[in-house]
């Protein structure tokens, strides 16, 4: 995982509850799904960014961060590693205040651009995981 505990707190509760997650569609059988929801609970407003731009639980869906007519504060990549750093450039170019690579999705590089940039950034970690641990 790359982010300490100070740096996932701050993301969860300090940056803001407007979460653009990357790959939320209406599959409920999906990983991005059940952490959607979970950010729901934990009162995040949840922002589906899928190709398919459909509705996910009310919200409306965009093809592409750069489509979101309002700010985020953060975004939450479910893509794999391949198309997670253009994602994490992305989230720069739209001014967001931090970027959360799932589990599994690790891009040194886009972890180094994306801290130059100013925003702050995990890596390899679920807010479904980190939420309730820290609690």
């Amino acid at each position: 995982m790359y982010g300490d505990d100070a740096t996932i707190r701050s993301i969860l509760t300090d940056l803001g509850d407007t979460w653009a997650v990357v790959g939320l569609s209406g599959n409920r059988s999906r990983a991005a799904y059940g952490v959607a929801e979970v950010l729901r609970r934990y009162g995040k407003r949840v922002v589906p960014v899928h190709p398919k731009a459909e509705p996910v639980a009310g919200e409306q869906g965009y093809a592409s961060l750069a489509d979101i007519p309002f700010d985020v504060d953060v975004v939450d990549v479910f893509v794999n590693g391949e198309l997670a750093g253009a994602v994490a450039d992305e989230a720069v170019a739209k001014g967001a205040r931090a970027v959360w690579f799932q589990l599994g999705v690790v891009d040194e590089a886009a972890y180094r651009r994306t801290r130059a940039a100013g925003l702050e950034m995990v890596m390899d970690a679920c807010p479904a995981i980190e939420i309730p641990r820290l609690g």
